[in-house]
């Protein structure tokens, strides 16, 4: 933003030098970026940051300038001599879209001449950076420079029927704005519209047919306010900068439109002439409530580490124009309407800083930096990602927001409703996931299509899931998700490896449970403790990520579950004097056996010496009944006191297979 020295003296005399201001305004969040000297003046271009839309404009730097100086902030005074017939005698104004345009005015000026603007006009407006056009666009381009508010004139006479209406634009209408862009019009760009057609884009340029002209004798004078994101998008997919758009874009003063349309006007007459109709047609469907923001002295103090009496706190307060009222330790603000960035206890702290210096806090020629060691939470996470790394399981960082297709692939009947935001640049994948399997499988659909198989993949993070209480933050947890494209087998091995790496003594146990997503699932269990599921996922899942000829498989594991396992301390035992006698049996069950009450019904005859049993294999196919199928075990039998016989190995066995039969109606295989 370049700011005329010369032009800035009209509002605020500072009597400083150049660099002087600049130094303050660079004090004040504003950087001066140049100074350049002109024949008779000064120009200082200075840095807005898009959170002050209100200092895009002499008077908002001015206003800045009166705050810490302590000097007075003069207005220009606006005065109209109006004619007797009234503006809504020339036009009407509707507002199809209020919740893109919030207010619209309009002003008559009649009997205009359009011509060459005044030297002192022009040379104001090229100091800034902007060319000469003619009296009434160069005192439009004047007052947005002076208020910040951007005013745009037509001519009258090329509006069909005196009519504005402010809507959407129809799909595949078109316009010729003033450059002589030819401009494609969509359905969610807004634009300004006459009876027949759009004659302007909303906040962003005027069109060609409209402008106006050497023939111009009435002016049509618009100032409006418009939704910041809609002349954002707008200005971007057309391609079309301006800097009405520029300050739309950072939101423009909604209370100021009427003083702004009057004082333009005001420019308009004294530089082309003419008679302002009586009165203006304003169209302002909802006025905002007053805003007021509370601040505390006491979180000042602590915020900033410095002390500041009360009284220079409400002088500085005073002096942006928030009418302070201090009660106890509270001040409380009503929050004037150009500041729109003012919306929190923290704003008016900074405002506070930012006045008072930022060289008054005090600093140390040395600064001490102390390391902080992990603390439990992050041991642990780094405890089960070295295991699973171990197990050959890479670590991923997805999104924490999922599309509504994911969501709904694991939402039960009974599921609460995602929570979502409502940011544009998230229309789509915008929910917050209540699990982290979605967000691995698309991870693991990446790794299938670029056909790097076999994958294995885990991911630490946190799960939201929203409350009863609607009003109340969801439940956040962090969790521990796995997935792999292999055998669920895989998956098992891991979970209870990674449950005995943390404690060595932990029952772990797979417990059969439907799961709305799964076409297998199991109920996680340590030390009869639920922490979480384990699952093959269901057609319907692999279908919708079109995992064609792969069947993944998931866990997902309460993460402070895994942190409130005791782990067992490190004990040492002698090596076995005396080897070990395996035996593999090969049994027929019915084909919904599971394998966990196989292995209850192995457990529940089995001697002391049976030291482990282990999984083997299953195989379906020809010698085997359809309903049927057949497993592989593994059985490890050891005496500490000597050698075993295969004579007392085969009581065992017949004992375990006895039991296996009466249990499960398992039979011994034979070949």
């Amino acid at each position: 933003m370049k700011i005329s020295l010369n032009w800035l003296n009209d509002y605020i005399e500072t009597g400083l030098a150049p660099e002087r201001i600049a130094a303050i305004l660079s004090d004040l969040g504003f950087p001066c970026e140049g100074i350049e000297r002109l024949d008779d003046d000064t120009v200082l271009d200075v840095e807005v940051t898009s959170n002050r839309g209100d200092c895009l404009s002499h008077i908002g730097v001015a206003r800045e300038l009166a705050a810490a100086t302590g000097k007075e902030l003069r207005l220009p005074q606006v005065e109209l001599d109006e004619v007797d017939k009234d503006a809504s005698e020339f036009v009407q104004v509707e507002i199809a879209e209020p919740d893109l345009c919030g207010r619209y005015t309009a002003r008559v000026i009649e009997g205009v001449k359009v011509g060459p603007s005044p030297d002192w006009m022009v040379r104001r407006l090229e100091a800034v950076g902007m060319r000469s056009v003619n009296n009434v666009v160069d005192a439009t381009n004047y007052a947005m420079m002076e208020t910040g508010q951007p005013p745009h004139a037509f001519d009258y006479s090329t509006i069909e029927e005196g009519r504005i209406i402010v809507r959407r634009a129809v799909a595949g209408e078109r316009i010729v704005s003033i450059d002589g862009s030819q401009c494609e019009l969509g359905d969610q760009m807004l634009v300004i519209a006459d009876a027949k057609r759009p004659v302007a884009v909303a906040g962003v340029m005027g069109g060609l047919e409209t402008e106006v002209s050497d023939t111009t004798t009435t002016i049509l004078l618009e100032e409006a306010h418009f939704d910041p994101v809609c002349v954002r998008t707008t200005s971007r997919r057309l391609a079309l900068p301006s800097e009405a758009a520029f300050r739309f874009e950072r939101i423009v003063d909604i209370e100021k439109v009427d003083w702004a349309s009057r004082r333009t006007a005001q420019l308009i007459v004294q530089v082309a002439g003419g008679r302002v109709a009586r009165g203006v047609v304003d169209a302002y469907p909802r006025r905002p409530e007053p805003r007021e923001v509370t601040m505390r002295l006491s979180r000042l103090g602590k915020l900033l580490g410095i002390e500041i009496s009360s009284e220079t706190v409400v002088n500085i307060l005073s002096a942006l124009c928030f009418a302070p009222r201090l009660s106890d330790d509270v001040v409380t603000c009503s929050v004037p309407t150009w500041r729109s960035d003012i919306v929190r206890e923290v704003d008016l702290i900074e405002e506070v800083a930012r006045v008072h210096g930022y060289d008054k806090v005090p600093t140390r020629r040395r600064i001490r930096i102390e390391a902080v060691p992990a603390d439990a939470h992050q041991k642990m996470a780094q405890s089960i990602g070295g295991f699973l790394n171990g197990c050959g399981f890479y670590e991923t960082v997805t999104v924490t927001f999922i599309d509504r297709a994911i969501a709904d692939l694991f939402a039960g009947s009974d599921a609460t409703a995602n929570l979502g935001v409502k940011d544009v640049s998230r229309r789509s994948a915008n929910l917050l996931r209540q699990t982290l399997l979605g967000s691995l499988l698309e991870v693991l659909k990446t790794n299938v299509n670029a056909r790097n198989l076999p994958c294995r993949v885990y991911e630490i993070a946190d799960t939201f899931r929203p409350t009863q209480d609607r009003s109340a933050l969801p439940d956040e947890k962090t969790k521990v998700a796995l997935i792999c494209s292999g055998d669920f087998r895989e998956l098992r091995g891991a979970v209870e490896g990674l449950i005995r790496h943390i404690d060595r003594r932990a029952a772990v146990d797979f417990v059969p449970v439907d799961v709305s997503w799964a076409e297998v699932g199991a109920e996680v269990t340590v030390n009869g403790r639920a922490i979480g599921v384990a699952a093959v996922f269901s057609e319907s899942v692999r279908n919708r990520l079109d995992f064609k000829d792969l069947a993944p498989c998931g866990a997902e594991l309460d993460f402070a579950e895994l942190m409130a396992l005791t782990g067992a301390p490190i004990s040492i035992r002698p090596v076995p004097r005396f080897p070990a006698v395996e035996r593999d049996l090969s049994i027929l069950v019915a084909e919904e056996t599971p394998w966990r009450a196989i292995a209850q019904a192995v457990a529940a005859s089995a001697s002391a010496e049976l030291e482990d049993v282990r999984f083997v294999d299953i195989y379906r196919g020809k010698g085997i009944a359809p309903d049927k199928k057949s497993v592989t075990l593994s059985l490890r039998f050891r005496d500490e006191d000597g050698t075993l016989t295969h004579e007392v190995v085969d009581g065992y066995q017949a004992a375990i297979v006895q039991r296996l039969g009466e249990a499960v109606g398992a039979e011994l295989r034979t070949m």
